[in-house]
C-alpha cells in the first residue's frame, strides 16, 4: 500500500488548493460588493465637492460621517443581485442616507427600478428630491439595505446629505400599511422623509404589506 501514499498526498494537495481557491473567490466577491458600495458614496462626495457644498450637518451633531454596511442580515439572493448590479453604471447618487442606530450608510439613487434597489435605495418619483421641502419618499428592499429598519424606533435620527448640504430628521411615526395606502407619500407642510419597504421583513415570497417610517426634519 506504500505506493498509494504519493497518490493520497496529491489528492490532499488538490483538495486543499481547491478549498483555498473557492474561499478566495467568495472573499473577493464580498470585497467587490463593499468596494462598489463605497464607490457610489465616493462619486457622491466628488460631485458634492464640485457643487461646493458645506460640511454635512451630521458633523455638528456628532454623528459619524461614514458607517460600515453590515450585510449579515441580507438574504443571499439579494447579496448576489447587488453584486450583479456592480456591472452597471449609475449616475452620481442624489444623496447619502445614514441611520447611525442601525449602522446604515447607503447611496440614494434616482428611481425605484429593481436594478436601482439592488444597488442602493431609490428616490420615489413624484416626491420632492432629497433636501427639498415637502415629503421626500425613499424606497429600499426589506432583505437588503432596509432590513435594519426592523430595529428602529420613534426618536431615532436619520441624516441625509445632498450636494448642497445636510439635513437631520427625527423619526416621528412608524406604520404598517397595505400597498394601496399611498397616502403616506402625500405632501406635508413640515419637511419630512418617508422610508418605504415591504413587510414582514422575513416573509417568504412577495411580502403583502408595507413598512413605513416617517421622520421630520430637525432645524439646526
Amino acid at each position: 500500500m506504500a505506493h498509494d501514499r504519493p497518490i493520497l498526498r496529491i489528492l490532499q494537495w488538490i483538495l486543499i488548493t481547491t478549498g483555498v481557491v473557492l474561499i478566495g473567490f467568495w472573499a473577493g466577491s464580498r470585497l467587490q460588493g463593499r468596494i462598489g458600495g463605497r464607490s457610489d458614496i465616493e462619486r457622491f462626495e466628488r460631485a458634492r465637492a464640485v457643487a461646493g457644498a458645506s460640511t454635512p450637518s451630521s458633523t455638528g451633531l456628532g454623528l459619524p460621517i461614514e458607517l460600515p454596511v453590515d450585510t449579515s442580515l441580507w438574504a443571499e439572493g439579494r447579496i448576489e443581485e447587488y453584486e450583479e448590479s456592480l456591472d452597471h453604471e449609475f449616475e452620481a447618487p442624489l444623496a447619502i442616507l445614514r441611520i447611525p442606530k442601525i449602522d446604515l450608510e447607503v447611496a440614494v439613487l434616482a428611481g425605484t427600478t429593481e436594478l436601482v434597489l439592488n444597488r442602493g435605495v431609490g428616490h420615489i418619483t413624484g416626491t420632492p428630491l432629497p433636501g427639498e421641502p415637502g415629503n421626500v419618499g425613499i424606497a429600499g428592499h426589506r432583505d437588503g439595505y432596509f432590513r435594519g429598519l426592523k430595529d428602529i424606533a420613534e426618536g431615532d435620527v436619520i441624516q441625509v446629505d445632498t450636494l448642497t448640504g445636510g439635513s437631520n430628521y427625527t423619526i416621528t411615526e412608524i406604520w404598517i400599511v397595505e400597498p394601496p395606502d399611498v397616502w403616506v407619500l402625500e405632501p406635508t407642510e413640515t419637511p419630512s422623509l418617508t422610508l418605504v419597504t415591504c413587510y414582514p421583513f422575513y416573509f417568504a415570497g412577495s411580502a403583502p404589506q408595507r413598512f413605513i417610517v416617517r421622520a421630520e426634519r430637525v432645524e439646526s
